[in-house]
């Protein structure tokens, strides 16, 4: 499998345009947060260091959760966002796990499931007969009613998702540690 998280793996021979772009800025940002977590133990990538209650595992975990809800939707319309939008008190609960290291977890299982839904991602970027296919999102609180998103539209979401995640991690770290990740 290619090392989706590094951006030279991009074939630039038969992977060109639009999509040689979408894919390397994934593969720039993916990179990016990544490298926050290098060196790290189980135990330091699940500590809080800010206010905030974000860990270095669980901002992994949850930019793994958005890209492969985000690619479902690209492939499957909305159902795929389905079990975000009918959310119960005790899904928002789970939910809020996504966030966390759970007992058990352990860094190098998180960065496996990213690398696992990364490869996906870009597969599905390859082999997609054009970026223009959309689907309608949820009404409010999430959209206009209405309101369609085109593959193209949710793959900047996801590289924009990403990036700012990123900038979330490379703050946590340089609070665990010192380290930086993107000065």
């Amino acid at each position: 499998m290619p090392d989706t998280m590094n951006p030279t793996h991009l074939d630039q021979s038969t992977i060109t345009g639009e999509r040689a772009d979408l894919l390397l800025a994934l593969a720039q940002h993916r990179t990016m947060l990544r490298h926050t977590a290098r060196d790290l133990s189980d135990e330091q990538a699940g500590l809080r260091t800010t206010a905030s209650a974000l860990c270095l595992g669980g901002i992994i975990k949850h930019v793994t959760s958005v890209e492969r809800v985000w690619t479902a939707f690209i492939r499957e319309g909305l159902s795929a966002l389905g079990a975000v939008t009918d959310m119960t008190e005790e899904d928002w609960a789970q939910r809020a796990d996504e966030f966390r290291m759970l007992p058990g977890e352990t860094l190098a299982g998180v960065l496996d499931a990213y690398e696992e839904v990364a490869a996906r991602t870009d597969a599905l970027v390859r082999e997609l007969p054009g970026l223009d296919v959309s689907h309608p999102l949820p009404d409010a609180p999430w959209s206009a009613p209405g309101t369609r998103w085109s593959a193209r539209r949710v793959l900047l979401h996801v590289i924009g998702e990403t990036a700012q995640h990123a900038g979330h991690a490379d703050i946590i770290r340089e609070s665990l540690d010192g380290a930086l990740s993107m000065g």
